[in-house]
């Protein structure tokens, strides 16, 4: 076992800006705005209407399949309407809209804990799902379908990803120093579902006082431990924590279930503790607020259809003196630069970062033809080969570049981006064309229906 895994980078953390920062709980004023597709999967179905009344807690819109989930009301009001608003993506989707009454009054049937020991297997995996909870460390994944998978007899470990390696991003780290206990709990509750498994917290050594408070929690569980990793980008990612703890490559176009691994973020672990002993659905999540253009750089406690713009100002807005030049859902390397801050956060963000420069503005004006140094290939986490990639994009050939060159294994960390000297935006280039050719396929299944 390793603490860290093949590649990477280490680009400046910046975490000391918001670090010491204790999560608070952010109560929003303003109208609420619920996306109806907030995790991977067919989007929910609304399940409310213009004028019905809301309860914080309620659902209001159903899962549509199984790889899809549930989304319940952060606030107490009546719903506005349903209909297409713009999303952090800059496109238009379909969304719930609710007139926050500001009282947060909850729905009866959650709150109240139940002990572990009255709560069977089936009843984790059934309040799971009927909570909507989705992976809160990614791209939103409902957790219900990765906690069942086809043998769990053969999952080795449950990993906790605590690993929280995007530059800026502290919630995870905060939540771990106050809720350790919580966390743990919702561990155990994961590994009764996998008797054969071990439960592993990965958390990089840059966080001492979250590794002391998770091995504080840990301490006495015979089926869980705690694993400082190597502070380096993208130690987070489910491949390479894969690699580091269970020792073994990721396949490609695997799941982590086929290699006997099941990985949940520190958050998503809280979330199914909530939901196993508490009933309550998943409306709320850790988020920073940080960047060198936030005046008050911070953790918290947000809702699930809160708007990005009314948090910043009642986080006290831009710095005095500092130009905002760029605005992301998420961090600097993965984070989805916003076109407005007047869009919904959704269950699976996790940051806000203000930059007061833009790198990708530099970086355009350094470009340079590919100087085939190869550095893109040393830090791929995956192990692809960034540089024959672009070149297979640049000449249209993108059967070579799905079937010989992996290109849709690529997980989008930017690593490759970081460390070209030439400034190529490889990872943006990659994601274009990844979409492109997931679209070409779904269209060419459409027909053939």
């Amino acid at each position: 076992m390793k603490d860290t895994f093949r590649g990477g980078v280490h680009p400046a953390g910046r975490k000391e800006l918001s670090r010491e920062m204790p999560l608070r709980e952010f109560l929003p004023t303003g109208e609420m705005v619920f996306p109806l597709s907030q995790h991977i999967g067919k989007p929910a179905k609304p399940i409310v209407k213009k004028g019905d009344a809301v309860l914080v807690g309620q659902r209001i819109a159903e899962a549509d399949g199984f790889v899809s989930a549930h989304i319940a009301s952060s606030c107490s009001g009546t719903v506005k309407a349903v209909e297409k608003r713009r999303v952090l993506t800059g496109g238009m989707m379909e969304c719930i809209v609710v007139d926050n009454d500001g009282q947060f009054t909850p729905m009866e049937g959650f709150g109240r804990r139940q002990e572990p020991s009255a709560v069977t297997n089936d009843e984790i995996l059934q309040r799971v799902q009927d909570a909507g909870v989705v992976g809160l460390g990614g791209a939103g994944f409902p957790t219900h379908v990765k906690l069942k998978p086809r043998d769990p007899q053969a999952i080795r470990f449950v990993i906790a990803n605590g690993a929280e390696c995007e530059p800026y991003l502290t919630g995870n780290d905060q939540l771990m120093r106050t809720r350790a206990a919580e966390i743990v709990e919702g561990l155990e509750l994961t590994l009764r579902l996998f008797p054969n498994a071990e439960g592993v917290i990965a958390i990089e050594d840059n966080k001492p006082e979250a590794i002391a408070a998770m091995q504080g929690a840990a301490s006495g569980k015979s089926r869980v431990r705690v694993q400082a990793m190597k502070t380096k980008y993208p130690q987070g990612g489910e491949r390479s924590l894969i690699q580091a703890i269970a020792g073994v490559d990721f396949p490609l176009s695997k799941l982590p279930a086929d290699v006997g691994c099941i990985v949940d973020n520190v958050g998503t672990l809280y979330a199914i503790q909530r939901a196993a002993l508490y009933n309550e659905p998943l409306f709320s999540q850790c988020l920073t607020l940080s960047g060198e253009a936030a005046a008050n750089p911070g953790n918290y406690i947000v809702r699930d259809g809160t708007s990005f713009a009314e948090l910043l100002e009642a986080a006290g807005g831009v710095k005095a003196g500092v130009t905002l030049k760029k605005a992301l859902a998420g961090g600097p390397m993965m984070g989805i630069a916003l076109s407005s801050l007047d869009v919904p956060i959704q269950k699976q963000n996790n940051g806000l970062t203000l930059l007061a420069d833009d790198p990708n503005e530099k970086a355009e004006l350094q470009r340079t033809s590919c100087l085939r140094c190869g550095r893109c290939t040393t830090v791929c986490p995956v192990g692809l080969l960034p540089q024959l990639m672009a070149e297979a994009v640049l000449m249209g050939d993108l059967k070579r570049y799905e079937t010989r060159l992996y290109g849709l294994e690529c997980i989008q960390c930017g690593s490759c981006t970081y460390i070209c000297p030439a400034k190529r935006p490889l990872m943006q280039t990659f994601k274009q064309t990844k979409s492109e050719i997931l679209a070409r396929k779904r269209a060419e299944g459409g027909a053939k229906k």
